[in-house]
């Protein structure tokens, strides 16, 4: 009886250990980086998206029905070639292949910068509320709400960034390859946690990765700013 007991408390207890040593992996996020914090983290999975790369709908009430990213705006996102990036965790949230190298994550970090330069009267840069770690591009007067009226946030241990679009161009960015929704924007009392129009988008590795993340940028900055940007 004891034998069989062990036998299957055991297994359990080395799952745990290894799925926790897996979250604290991922890094500081918008979770505490204990055990209470994994916690969490392990009921809200119960509640995860089963398919982020599905866009949602479009509420039939919200204006307006379209977004920033016309045929002009998106013309400078292609389609990726090959497989998704793997995506892993809730929050922390992260890209664990197809990272972006410390060069390109500088590169878009400048082009971060310099959109909030040439934005100053709207657009401010300080620590993500979401992640309460990493740099955070926030929007003075937001018109859409998010976290203190963030538009996008940096991971420097992948390249990735989250940031909030209007559904009609979080949609773009899911066929487009170039990203994929949170687990937990399911609308209703899950925004609590993050904005429906929540998604990751992908690291860029290159000078054109890196100018469709911007125009993406540019997008998400559109939806909470209520503008669009100054170059």
């Amino acid at each position: 009886m004891d034998f069989t007991k062990y036998a299957l408390i055991l297994p359990a207890l080395f799952f745990v250990y290894k799925d926790y040593t897996s979250f604290l992996a991922l890094g500081p996020g918008g979770t505490p980086s204990n055990f209470l914090g994994y916690l969490c983290i392990t009921l809200l999975r119960l509640f995860a998206l089963r398919n982020p790369y599905l866009p949602a709908p479009i509420p039939a009430v919200l204006r307006p029905q379209s977004g920033y990213l016309t045929p002009q705006h998106a013309k400078s996102l292609t389609k990726c070639s090959g497989d998704r990036p793997r995506v892993v965790g809730i929050a922390p949230h992260r890209q664990i292949t197809q990272k972006g190298t410390s060069a390109n994550f500088s590169e878009l970090s400048q082009s971060i910068e310099a959109l909030a330069a040439a934005n100053a009267s709207r657009l401010i840069l300080g620590t993500s509320c979401f992640e309460k770690h990493g740099t955070g591009l926030f929007s003075v007067d937001p018109v859409n709400r998010t976290c203190d009226g963030e538009i996008c946030h940096t991971h420097p241990s992948d390249g990735s960034l989250h940031l909030t679009l209007h559904p009609a161009d979080a949609r773009i960015v899911l066929e487009k390859c170039l990203g994929e929704r949170h687990p937990l924007t399911r609308g209703g009392w899950f925004t609590r946690f993050v904005p429906p129009g929540f998604l990751m988008v992908y690291a860029p590795r290159n000078k054109e990765e890196l100018k469709a993340v911007t125009e993406i940028i540019r997008a998400a900055a559109w939806w909470i700013d209520g503008q669009s940007l100054e170059d």
